[in-house]
């Protein structure tokens, strides 16, 4: 294994275990405290944000790199922590917990113009409550965005001929083959979404997609926390490898550190990493 991709083992070998809010409470718990502590490490400033849910309360795990420039609209990475009672979830969602904490790391010897705030979402597999309540809390306090990157499952591929299927109504063609991840805006967004598409095309193979309004043509292209911002009417893009509609551990209990690709991985980071140093006009600290 090359030393670029085993940089993302320790996270995932910490994160890839049951984390739901019934069935592994506990381990929810201190997947938020270990990924809190992860980005502290790095020198970002860490919050909370809690918020009400199914009778308890729960937390946004906050991370922010900080720029010079406090007036221009802040970028987000965002992934979820939580998993569906009886999976350990390394695609479905350690694979985009890693890739963000790879892509913190790499940002904190840069300087920035614009912030950079990355953000482990709380009870996505429950109807996107943590991101509803930090899209709403963004509107309500009337703060800018220039768009929010969410991660979703982005760590299964395959070479594999017919490995790749679609949902029905899709406007686009896709591979036959598995081996490329999904870049998916709404109209609003659709500026925001060819700039990331455009990034991330130069470090591995992207198809980029546009939906009308907020998605509801195509239901199965809401199925994460961009969603939240979309709906409060903000710039958002899921990039996915299409669940299961590529990967056959999707919400099982086979969803392990075994199955993923982990060079998927190491490329996604790089492509993120140079959307944010390019997004956030970032110059090396001296």
């Amino acid at each position: 294994m090359s030393a670029g991709r085993n940089r993302f083992i320790a996270d995932l070998q910490q994160l890839v275990r049951e984390r739901h809010p019934v069935s592994a409470p506990t381990a929810l718990r201190e997947t938020a405290e270990f990924l809190a502590e992860r980005f502290a490490g790095m020198g970002l400033t860490v919050s909370r944000q809690a918020f009400p849910a199914l009778g308890g309360s729960y937390d946004n795990v906050l991370a922010t790199v900080k720029g010079a420039r406090a007036a221009l609209p802040r970028l987000i990475l965002g992934a979820h922590y939580d998993t569906v009672a009886g999976s350990p979830g390394a695609d479905d969602n350690a694979s985009a917990l890693a890739v963000l904490l790879d892509v913190a790391r790499r940002l904190r010897g840069h300087r920035f113009q614009r912030s950079v705030e990355f953000i482990a979402f709380c009870l996505e597999e429950q109807n996107l409550l943590g991101s509803r309540a930090y899209a709403s809390d963004l509107v309500a306090r009337r703060r800018r965005i220039a768009g929010a990157v969410i991660l979703e499952c982005v760590g299964y591929g395959s070479e594999a001929e017919g490995s790749q299927t679609v949902p029905p109504g899709l406007p686009i063609e896709v591979p036959t083959k598995g081996n490329f991840l999904a870049v998916i805006g709404n109209q609003r967004s659709q500026d925001f979404t060819a700039s990331v598409a455009g990034s991330l095309g130069t470090r591995l193979r992207v198809v980029p997609l546009i939906v009308p309004g907020n998605g509801e043509a195509i239901p199965d292209t809401r199925r994460s926390d961009h969603t939240a911002f979309w709906e409060q009417g903000l710039p958002a893009v899921m990039v996915t490898d299409t669940a299961d509609f590529r990967n056959p551990h999707y919400h099982r209990p086979s969803d392990t550190i075994e199955t993923l690709n982990l060079a998927l991985l190491a490329s996604l980071a790089d492509g993120l990493a140079d959307f944010c140093l390019a997004s956030a006009h970032a110059r090396p600290s001296s």
